[in-house]
């Protein structure tokens, strides 16, 4: 279990803006050596720059494709040669589309998938042999709340995040069975200020100036405040951590009542679209991740679950 991040070798992909953004931030305020990737080198390099001013031991950006495996099975090669070993690694890249099954192009939908689920599917096998020769190697996936109950015009998205739940509580018990000694954690957000939909695709018929100002309105988390909130559940060691109240309230509300949360996803998805399942605080604009600064703890209460 890893207690401090000084000077451990941290891998976060989707490092170029949002929550790998803010994973990168909060690492090298702690003084970690960063493998940080991103498809975006401009913000990879913005991401870079940053983290060394915040105090990283060491910064080392690839601009990389997590959806193409021998590339990312070549970078976690070069990282463990170049670092000497990895302990930590996040696969948090990831993408969206809005569009219902039946008006979904296969091209839209392969895009999706391989970067959400194969991404992280090639990332944890890719590094977890350079894990296991860690004393306190972890994993970290990151799914979704959309990874808990299925939600109209998310089906590819959905069916990612659920896939990524499913394999990485597979992979979690694998490495205790064979007593590896390597901690595994799926990470499920709610709503959190990150610009994925700005940059998300959508099918015709679906407004995205729509889709963004309701995902901006239901966003109730900074980036910033989600990197804390992941990287302690990191050092409790926890399975599970949900991120926000509304992810915890979606977890508690779709277990208790099963079938019975269908309608009311499909009420509230009816009355306020596809992107939010909690009413929406008024005039609080999303926050760019790149100006915001790192918080001090005590500016985090949020509760950290399972285990």
């Amino acid at each position: 279990m890893i207690r401090e991040f000084t000077g451990r070798v941290c891998v976060v992909t989707g490092a170029g803006s949002g929550i790998g953004r803010a994973l990168a931030y909060e690492l090298a305020a702690h003084g970690a050596r960063l493998a940080l990737a991103d498809v975006d080198a401009v913000g990879l390099e913005e991401t870079r720059a940053q983290a060394a001013r915040l105090g990283a031991a060491q910064v080392h950006c690839t601009v990389l494709d997590v959806a193409d495996r021998a590339a990312v099975h070549a970078w976690a090669d070069a990282t463990a040669d170049r670092f000497g070993g990895v302990d930590l690694v996040v696969n948090n890249a990831g993408v969206a589309l809005t569009a219902d099954v039946e008006e979904m192009s296969w091209d839209d939908f392969e895009w999706l998938i391989g970067i959400n689920f194969w991404g992280v599917a090639y990332g944890t096998k890719a590094f977890l042999p350079h894990l296991r020769r860690s004393p306190q190697g972890h994993l970290v996936n990151i799914s979704s709340v959309f990874g808990l109950f299925g939600v109209p015009s998310q089906s590819a998205y959905c069916a990612a995040k659920y896939a990524v739940r499913g394999f990485t509580e597979s992979v979690r018990q694998e490495m205790r069975l064979s007593g590896s000694g390597v901690g595994v954690t799926t990470v499920h957000p709610g709503g959190i200020k990150t610009n994925i939909v700005r940059n998300s695709r959508a099918a015709a018929g679906h407004d995205k100036d729509e889709v963004v100002a309701l995902h901006d309105a239901a966003s109730r988390t900074s980036a910033q405040r989600a990197a804390r909130i992941i990287l302690r559940g990191v050092r409790r060691g926890r399975a599970r951590v949900f991120v926000g109240a509304d992810a915890t309230a979606i977890d508690v509300g779709s277990r208790l009542l099963g079938s019975i949360f269908e309608p009311v996803v499909r009420v509230v998805s009816r009355r306020t679209g596809p992107t939010t399942l909690v009413p929406a605080r008024p005039n609080v604009p999303a926050q760019s991740p790149a100006a915001v600064p790192v918080l001090p703890a005590d500016e985090y209460s949020d509760p950290v679950t399972g285990g």
